[in-house]
């Protein structure tokens, strides 16, 4: 009889090698999950910096916004301001517009009355040398107290700052107004206190009377601004010099403001020198003044040079056959 053989059991290195695989097993699942936390802790840690890094931007941006606003409504207000403003000017400016116009027509018709009364005291004139004959002379040829039988008439202007600055409207219109009591010379000459010519090209020489020429004088005198030492004596003297002519009947006529040279007595003494006077007493040239009192608005003890010139022309009309005629006001 056969004996049974016992079943064979597992080995023991078999059993080994199971145990060890689950072991291994159970240790891999315990490093995932023990490692997968710290991922994701490590990633929300870095998510939330980043948003509190743009929610810091945002606020920021948010806080530059409201600067920008208020920065924009303020230039909203201003130029509101601006526009208001325009407005007002263009407003004022089409008033002062209306004004000139009204003031236009009003010159314009003050011009033509102007020359209407210079034909007729023209034509009166020629009518009373034809009644009365060739051989009569005129005992009274004024106008407003100032002579005006004279051909030929210049004009020595003051340029400095002071007449330039506050008083040049007021000598345009004298000027103009003077031309107006000669309604036709011979000539014409415009100087300034130096002695510079207005027109270079007629230094030395008489400028034609005519309309267009009056009207071209009185555009460039709008802006003729050359150097002057606030003394007409040098005007005066180069005119007298330069145009004396003893056939022709010539007036000088002095604009201006103030007298800075030294001494009153030397310059009449040099004007009687170099204008003296004919068989008959009459002098060369007549010597009219014009004074400005532009000094008049300074202190007192700088209103000197204002008070000399007015003792200067004055006294130089008086021998030299002029008027002097001192304004009460500078302004037009």
């Amino acid at each position: 009889m056969k004996t049974r053989r016992a079943p064979e059991e597992f080995s023991v290195s078999f059993l080994d090698v199971i145990c060890c695989g689950f072991g291994a097993v159970i240790l891999l699942l315990m490093i995932t999950k023990t490692v997968q936390p710290q991922i994701i802790e490590a990633s929300t840690v870095n998510l939330e910096g980043l948003v509190a890094d743009l929610q810091e931007q945002v606020f920021e941006i948010r806080g530059e916004t409201r600067i920008l606003n208020r920065d924009l409504n303020a230039k909203h207000e201003q130029l509101s301001e601006y526009e208001e403003r325009i407005a007002i000017l263009r407003g004022q400016m089409a008033s002062a517009k209306s004004r000139y116009d009204s003031i236009q027509v009003q010159t314009n018709s003050n011009d033509i009355i102007t020359d209407q009364l210079a034909i007729a005291r023209q034509s009166l004139t020629d009518e009373m040398k034809r009644l009365l004959g060739s051989q009569y002379q005129s005992k009274n040829n004024l106008i407003g107290g100032i002579p005006v039988d004279s051909e030929y008439i210049i004009f020595i202007i003051d340029t400095s700052g002071s007449m330039f600055s506050y008083s040049w409207d007021r000598m345009m219109a004298e000027l103009e107004a003077t031309l107006s009591i000669y309604p036709e010379v011979k000539g014409i000459q415009i100087m300034n206190d130096m002695g510079n010519y207005m027109f270079s090209r007629y230094r030395g020489q008489w400028i034609p009377d005519t309309e267009g020429r009056r009207k071209v004088i009185m555009q460039n005198l709008r802006n003729w601004n050359v150097f002057s030492n606030s003394s007409p004596v040098e005007g005066i003297t180069t005119a007298i010099k330069t145009f004396y002519d003893p056939n022709k009947k010539i007036s000088i006529y002095v604009f201006g403001d103030e007298f800075t040279g030294n001494s009153i007595a030397q310059v009449v003494d040099t004007v009687d020198r170099i204008n003296r006077e004919d068989a008959d007493g009459n002098r060369r040239v007549r010597i009219h003044g014009v004074g400005f009192p532009v000094q008049f608005i300074r202190a007192p003890h700088l209103q000197t040079t204002g008070i000399r010139f007015a003792t200067l022309m004055r006294e130089l009309a008086y021998r030299n056959g002029g008027t002097f005629v001192g304004l009460n006001d500078f302004r037009p």
